[in-house]
């Protein structure tokens, strides 16, 4: 598990570093990326945030099913044995090709059929349900824009500034300091932040 977390947050760490680097200006000011960069940049950095998340899961989930402790020493109840992590793999996979871990309604179904109670992964997880579901509609307007996920954005910005937010895209989200936050954090820091702290409660246990 140690490694698991130590992994989530070097990949982070290369988030942060991205997006910082492309928003650096010279000495008038002026920054040294075009708009186009910084906004491309700063996308991708999240929608990396949003994969090493989903890594950090399969690794974690594949790794305790096989046997291996929390950081803090413990071992969940299996109701799975696999000989080893690429079994546990194969074993979440079924007959599917692939496991979608961005949709969270499964990924909390397969912890709570794998390990009693869902430990470590529960209540964890859904304690950030509605943090996961908006980050889902992110990482879908990265990946493609279309009228249903642009739709899908403007709402999610809506509720989030409590005013309506036509065409707005993602970036722009992304970079927006959230009205709730007590730092006045922007939308990626405060999602980072959510799962890092998360990714160290299941690791811990």
């Amino acid at each position: 598990m140690s490694l698991s977390i130590s992994e989530i947050k070097s990949r982070v760490m290369q988030c942060d570093n991205l997006i910082a680097n492309t928003h650096l200006t010279n000495s008038n000011g002026a920054y040294l990326f075009s708009a186009i960069d910084r906004q491309q940049i700063t996308v991708a950095a999240f929608l990396n945030l949003f994969i090493a998340w989903e890594s950090f899961l399969e690794d974690t989930i594949t790794k305790l099913m096989s046997g291996s402790q929390t950081i803090s020493g413990r071992l969940p109840n299996r109701y799975v044995v696999p000989p080893n992590q690429d079994a546990a793999k194969a074993l979440v996979l079924g007959c599917h090709r692939y496991f979608d871990y961005a949709n969270f309604d499964n990924v909390k179904r397969i912890v709570l059929i794998y390990f009693e109670m869902g430990y470590p992964f529960e209540p964890h997880l859904s304690s950030i349900t509605n943090d996961l579901a908006d980050l889902r509609t992110m990482r879908n307007a990265s990946a493609h824009i279309t009228t249903t996920t642009q739709k899908a954005l403007e709402a999610l910005a809506q509720r989030i500034f409590s005013t309506p937010q036509p065409n707005i895209d993602l970036y722009t989200l992304l970079t927006t300091s959230r009205p709730t936050s007590l730092n006045g954090n922007t939308l990626f820091a405060e999602s980072r932040d959510k799962l890092l702290v998360t990714a160290e409660l299941i690791a811990n246990g």
